[in-house]
């Protein structure tokens, strides 16, 4: 069993940019737009347990903000748990990490995201 540890240094910047372009587009009031991002960061980084827990909380904060009880309950415990899955690789790939799916189920992966994977040469 793999265990996994932080973001690799070549996935770090498509990650980064994930965040900066959800901190604008929610600075803007474009909550549609900033949930997108934080969804692309999520599958980016939920291999990673502090990546992956840092999403989780923005998450919250989002939930939080909208005063979404669902969001807030659900990301919550994910708070608790992705850490640990991160960790030991349990994660169900292309996963976008809101309380509108199950943290079980994996998703297709985008094409635009296989191709930040490849291009930054990680393994998923």
């Amino acid at each position: 069993m793999k265990i996994y540890t932080t973001l690799p240094e070549r996935l770090k910047p498509y990650f980064n940019v994930e965040l900066k372009q959800y901190k604008q587009a929610l600075n803007a009031d474009q909550l549609h737009i900033a949930w997108e991002h934080l969804e692309r960061a999520h599958i980016l980084g939920q291999r990673y347990p502090f990546a992956h827990i840092s999403v989780h909380w923005k998450m919250l904060k989002f939930g939080w903000k909208l005063g979404c009880r669902k969001e807030i309950w659900v990301q919550t415990r994910r708070l608790v748990s992705s850490g640990f899955e991160s960790l030991f690789g349990s994660i169900p790939m292309g996963n976008p990490g809101g309380s509108n799916v199950s943290s079980l189920m994996s998703f297709p992966v985008d094409p635009h995201i296989r191709g930040i994977f490849a291009e930054a040469g990680v393994n998923h």
